[in-house]
């Protein structure tokens, strides 16, 4: 029971964080400095993001706006965004495919 009850939760939180990627694709020009509009970091300490999951992000992203996870550049461009906004940018980097190769 406790077990379904967890999966539930999760499941409902994934859903509510489905954002749309048509739309994070305008609210990414504020990411795109540091992480691209690929989604591939253009600055040597910013992560690459592009394919990432999307409840991942939008949880991360809700953290820096809380103030929970610490990162000045973050603090500065999360405090003009709604959770409909972080949800679509969330979308819209998560819908970018990326390719893994191994090591040869």
């Amino acid at each position: 029971m406790i077990v379904s009850l967890a999966a539930l939760v999760a499941c409902s939180t994934v859903a509510e964080a489905a954002g749309d990627a048509a739309s994070g694709k305008k609210v990414m020009l504020k990411c795109q400095v540091c992480h691209g509009k690929d989604g591939l970091a253009k600055l040597p300490e910013a992560p690459n993001i592009a394919g990432q999951k999307e409840a991942y992000l939008v949880r991360a992203l809700t953290a820096f706006k809380a103030g929970e996870r610490k990162n000045e550049q973050m603090t500065v461009v999360l405090k003009g965004l709604s959770d409909e906004d972080i949800a679509n940018v969330a979308a819209y980097y998560s819908s970018i495919k990326i390719t893994v190769q191994n090591p040869p």
